[in-house]
């Protein structure tokens, strides 16, 4: 359970366009088109919570998904803490999330990886992409981007008086529809201007955004395959816009449904989720399988979380996870 600081920056990216250029197009992206240069020792998954709190059902599902599909493949499972933020990290919520998985018996390969430790490497692929004329700045206020509808129309990009301070920076993304085979889902498709708009790799206050370091770090770790919720859907024809752009090899994915309460919320800190707690680790795991749609027949009330876990890999299918964006669970869970 410690930490491991990177030594080194990825190589330059070999590419600085991202291919078709025409707009109108699509790129399409069969599963298997994988990553970089550790992909090669096979299969290699993660599992990248922020530690903004407790470790709560929906992230259990998470959590369990990567860690079933990577042990089905005989692959390895990573652990990436997403710490970018640190106003919203209370301290020792990292601590207590690798404690909690820990006592869930989902035990990853290696050292954890902390984002905070790897700022350098952010900052250097954004200098990159600044050199080669594929970022601007921009102040366009959240309430302006809400207000038409969460797209953003690319105001600040061709501006004659670029912004001096406070202002993100954004990456230059091409009229491109981009389409790619979910392995839950199904065929997803996004225009990038129409649906997204130029995406955020530096917000206003200067912390690195979550599109830049997940891509950034994906490729650098040799994710071969990444399953996480529903709610990262969009975020993926922009991340795999970026791993074009930068010529990193794309993961396969796999959207796993979202679990939501009794209004409709995502469970998240913000609806106050509740922790999971490690004393039920069997009945949480039971239920989390139950969410999935797996085989839980032949299970006894008296297994041990290994034994329920080495059952739910032996049995592991992918195309039993329901295709839906997201499933209420009972207040018990939620």
């Amino acid at each position: 359970m410690k930490s491991a600081k990177d030594s080194g920056a990825p190589e330059s990216p070999a590419a600085c366009s991202l291919r078709p250029s025409s707009p109108g197009n699509s790129i399409f992206l069969e599963p298997g088109e994988s990553s970089s240069t550790d992909a090669k020792l096979g299969y290699v998954g993660r599992f990248a919570p922020s530690p903004t709190g407790t470790l709560h059902f929906g992230s259990l599902l998470s959590a369990l998904a990567s860690f079933l599909d990577a042990r089905a493949h005989h692959g390895r499972w990573l652990l990436r803490m997403e710490d970018l933020d640190p106003s919203r990290e209370p301290a020792g919520a990292a601590q207590q999330i690798l404690e909690t998985l820990d006592a869930f018996a989902l035990h990853w390969d290696g050292d954890v990886i902390y984002q905070s430790d790897r700022l350098t490497e952010y900052h250097n692929t954004l200098t990159f992409l600044n050199n080669h004329n594929l970022t601007y700045g921009c102040d366009c206020s959240r309430q302006r981007i809400r207000s038409n509808e969460g797209v953003y129309d690319n105001l600040c990009r061709n501006r004659a008086s670029p912004p001096i301070d406070d202002f993100a920076i954004r990456l230059r993304l091409p009229d491109t529809n981009i389409q790619f085979e979910d392995r839950v889902q199904g065929i997803y498709q996004q225009n990038l201007s129409s649906d997204c708009g130029d995406v955020v790799l530096r917000r206003r206050d200067g912390l690195i955004a979550y599109q830049l370091a997940v891509v950034v770090d994906d490729a650098w770790q040799g994710v071969t395959d990444v399953v996480r919720g529903y709610d990262l859907i969009d975020s993926t024809p922009r991340q795999i816009a970026l791993q074009q752009i930068l010529g990193y090899q794309t993961p396969r994915y796999a959207h796993i449904p979202v679990a939501c309460n009794t209004m409709g919320q995502k469970l998240s800190k913000q609806h106050f989720a509740k922790a999971v707690e490690p004393s039920n680790s069997r009945v949480y795991l039971r239920e989390a399988l139950r969410f999935l749609g797996q085989d839980l027949s032949g299970n006894t009330q008296t297994e041990t979380p290994q034994s329920l876990l080495q059952r739910a890999i032996e049995r592991w299918d992918i195309q039993r996870v329901p295709k839906l964006a997201n499933i209420p669970v009972g207040h018990q869970l939620g």
